[in-house]
């Protein structure tokens, strides 16, 4: 039977968290494929994934090794034969009736991205906090998602559901941008037509250390180029000018330099807060109010900061 999603799973080395990945899916896999592309783990993770081959429609990609994460992605979506498509690391996790909520979305859909919240997870699972969309219920025009979503991406990688073929029409995942390749994605998706957003948590993001993104060393700016080189790319699609264009990437600069700092002292290197709240005073009260909005900063923060107690 042809499926109606494929759900794209890049792995490597993830025999600690991919058993229980696997296990969200389990019993609510109707209709669905899992493409799983192993980037040449050498512990127990495709001992795994074979004995959930047998309860779980797994179909095993092993190429030879890559070491992106994002080429490994691609992939998958390339080998998918499902309509719609969606992300599942190999530590995060769906939340029970997720694919009963979404698959009557999915029918109803004119456009190509559907996508909801999310909570942030420790390690061993606890529930660190929520991880919500500054969205409004229902079909979202693509100039407010645009604009709201330049300013941080605040999307989930397990939340999205998307067409597939506009993923691979739009060049699929930028294999440059190993920190913000989804955000590039989201907002290549978003440009299309408006966005579906269905208010209620559906996915589980876990924070740990050893993950794919976070476990590989950035280079001196590398983060802070990365980002600055989306938000450049998608300003130009902003369907706006003039005062609300410059708004909006002043507040893009502003939350891309928190990121930088906050990621380069999480590696222990040195920062300086003075710039970062310079950036931050220049936005005034209304964009003070903009960043924290779209930002989600103190979702995020909170619940790194509870996952490093725990």
């Amino acid at each position: 039977m042809h499926p109606f999603l494929s759900v794209v799973m890049p792995v490597y080395n993830g025999e600690r968290f991919i058993a229980a990945a696997l296990e969200s899916v389990r019993g609510q896999h109707d209709g669905i494929e899992l493409v799983i592309v192993d980037d040449g783990s050498s512990d127990r993770t495709l001992d795994i994934v074979r004995d959930f081959a047998k309860v779980l429609p797994i179909r095993l990609l092993t190429p030879r090794r890559i070491g992106n994460w994002v080429a490994v992605s691609n992939i998958g979506l390339r080998e998918a034969t499902g309509d719609w498509a969606c992300f599942l690391h190999q530590d995060d996790l769906w939340l029970p009736g997720r694919i009963e909520r979404l698959r009557g979305e999915m029918e109803s859909a004119e456009d190509a991205l559907v996508l909801h919240n999310a909570i942030f997870v420790g390690p061993d699972g606890r529930e660190l906090g929520p991880w919500t969309c500054p969205l409004p219920e229902g079909d979202v025009p693509q100039e407010r998602f645009i604009e709201r979503l330049l300013i941080q991406n605040f999307i989930a990688i397990p939340s999205p559901v998307f067409r597939r073929n506009a993923a691979i029409g739009s060049g699929g995942l930028d294999e440059g941008l190993w920190f913000s390749a989804d955000w590039d994605l989201w907002l290549r998706l978003g440009a299309l037509g408006p966005v579906r957003f269905i208010a209620e948590t559906l996915s589980a993001f876990r924070v740990h250390p050893a993950s794919q993104t976070a476990a590989r060393k950035a280079l001196p700016e590398e983060w802070e180029t990365q980002l600055t080189t989306v938000l450049a790319r998608h300003l130009q699609n902003l369907p706006v000018t003039g005062n609300l264009r410059a708004k909006v990437e002043r507040a893009g600069m502003a939350s891309i330099a928190v990121n930088s700092a906050l990621s380069a002292a999480s590696r222990g290197e040195p920062v300086s807060p003075s710039q970062v709240f310079l950036k931050l005073l220049a936005l005034g009260p209304s964009g003070w109010h903009r960043y924290v909005r779209d930002s989600r900063i103190v979702q995020r923060v909170r619940s790194r900061l509870k996952a490093q107690r725990f």
